[in-house]
């Protein structure tokens, strides 16, 4: 990681002054109760800790007037760096959100694509008990009669690998739905009976994420200038016979576990062992960033979130994924259900990052 970080003003970020972060303090609450009841977030390679955090996640318990003074919250705990990375000008951002799907607990001949549990055989991999042959990415694999390898892939566990385990969560009708609720990392399951579970991200059979977007950009297929979600999806729609090649591109497979839906406005519990809150909520690079780190997103070009203004917001650094890489990456939630689906399948946006570093902490960083 090469970057810089440029002293801000506050004045400096543009629509500071007309944005409302008092949602990023509520989030900034479920992060000092998990930190304070759990574990701390472990700290990334730019160097802000948990401890470093903890005067702001304690302030954040007073309670907030209106928008002026939640401004004035991060103002009063916080200083302002723009992230200036090496050989790139500004940072990029995309969106994600939380699909909503019709399933059944028992399949037939509609609902037929199983959403699976976690297998027992697949186990953690780290520098203690990964193989000299295997990729140093994996961060899983499978023990089998007492060796850890590869876990198989998509295409193997579509084949049938897993049947017969007993790991079904659920069933929906389409492969493809199942296949974007494994790129999101998180749905709300709809039952018949009008009932709604929460599935969110439990493991991964350690595969590169391979996206399909971009092999049937290289192919031809779609306009790389208006590629999205929706267009992914029509052609999905358009060409039956070839879904399960172009699936079986993306190796990876992911796992789920089971949760209520305690409120409906938030969203999956995520990396950061919180509720996401919708719009206010980045996946950033873990290896570099720390949870409960605030950042300003700017993109002139970003407009399709704010009804056709630029994005200016504060966000909160509450997730992660394996495609969001880099210092100045990141993934902004949009909430659940098709809607936000809409909204996050076409965001692909340059953006400025600024990050707001603990005033404490900021002296380390050239300011304080």
């Amino acid at each position: 990681m090469t970057l810089r970080l440029e002293p801000a003003t506050f004045s400096d970020l543009p629509g500071w002054q007309d944005d409302d972060p008092t949602a990023v303090i509520e989030a900034l609450r479920r992060c000092h109760h998990h930190v304070s009841t759990a574990k701390p977030y472990r700290t990334g390679s730019l160097g802000i800790s948990v401890d470093d955090l903890m005067p702001a996640f304690s302030a954040a318990s007073a309670d907030v007037a209106d928008a002026a003074a939640a401004r004035a919250f991060f103002e009063q705990q916080f200083v302002a760096f723009r992230i200036r990375p090496e050989n790139a000008k500004t940072g990029f951002v995309t969106a994600f959100y939380e699909p909503e799907i019709d399933v059944q607990a028992t399949p037939d001949e509609t609902f037929r694509h199983p959403i699976y549990r976690r297998p027992i055989d697949l186990v953690d991999v780290d520098d203690t008990n990964r193989p000299a042959d295997m990729d140093p990415y994996f961060a899983f694999g499978r023990l089998h009669d007492g060796v850890v390898g590869e876990y198989p892939d998509r295409r193997a566990i579509d084949g049938g690998f897993l049947a017969g385990r007993g790991l079904e969560i659920a069933y929906a009708k389409s492969k493809v739905d199942v296949f974007f609720v494994h790129v999101q990392g998180a749905a709300r399951l709809l039952y018949p009976d009008g009932s709604r579970r929460r599935i969110t991200y439990a493991a991964k059979t350690g595969h590169y994420f391979s996206p399909i977007g971009k092999l049937l950009i290289d192919r031809g297929e779609i306009d790389a200038a208006t590629v999205s979600m929706m267009s992914i999806r029509g052609w999905l729609a358009a060409n039956p016979e070839k879904v399960d090649e172009v699936l079986w591109h993306n190796r990876s497979f992911i796992f789920f576990r089971e949760a209520d839906v305690e409120d409906e406005r938030l969203g999956p519990v995520a990396a950061a062992k919180v509720s996401l809150e919708p719009g206010r909520s980045l996946a950033v690079d873990r290896l570099i960033h720390t949870f409960g780190v605030p950042f300003f997103i700017s993109s002139d070009s970003l407009t399709r979130l704010d009804a056709g203004r630029p994005f200016r917001r504060l966000m909160l650094a509450l997730d992660t994924g394996s495609a969001i890489v880099g210092p100045v990456r990141g993934d902004i939630f949009t909430g659940s259900g098709d809607r936000a689906g809409e909204l996050a399948g076409a965001v692909r946006n340059e953006a400025d990052f600024y990050i707001f570093i603990p005033r404490a902490a900021a002296a380390r960083y050239g300011n304080g």
